[in-house]
């Protein structure tokens, strides 16, 4: 796990990447409060409370906030710890964070694109997979179905 520097993604073809706002204001307008407080103040949902916990259908996994595509549904398993749980993100889509807050030293996953707070990863996936899991909060992602 490494202290990636940001990157913006150059799909431009890609007609479900929402434009990146300028200012903290503007994506208090366009995000919900829920959204607002993880995405952008680092917030988590309770355990066992959002939309994607117990969700088994196929597609892509995409920021909520900037439509940046993040884990492809083959790599989601339930981890029984009440979040969203992915083995590995496509390739670019995130940036790893060293988070020092609690008390705890973790590892805060952002989208690449739009810097938003995404939620943590932990050695504690599959061990056949790389050992990795991609805890995220369900408020932000947006499951793109085929």
């Amino acid at each position: 796990m490494s202290n990636q520097s940001r990157e913006t993604t150059t799909v431009t073809d890609d007609p479900a990447l929402k434009p990146i706002p300028d200012s903290e204001a503007e994506w208090r307008k366009i995000l919900g409060p829920d959204q607002y407080r993880v995405l952008r103040e680092h917030g988590t949902e309770r355990p066992f409370t959002g939309e994607y916990n117990a969700v088994w259908e196929e597609g892509t996994y995409r920021c909520a906030a900037c439509g940046n595509p993040l884990f492809d549904s083959s790599v989601k398993f339930d981890h029984g710890c009440g979040w969203p749980s992915f083995s590995e993100a496509i390739t670019g889509s995130t940036n790893e964070i060293v988070d020092r807050t609690f008390g705890m030293v973790r590892t805060e996953v952002r989208c690449a694109r739009c810097d938003s707070h995404l939620g943590h990863v932990f050695p504690d996936g599959p061990r056949d997979t790389g050992g990795l899991r991609y805890c995220m909060n369900s408020v932000a992602i947006d499951l793109e179905q085929p």
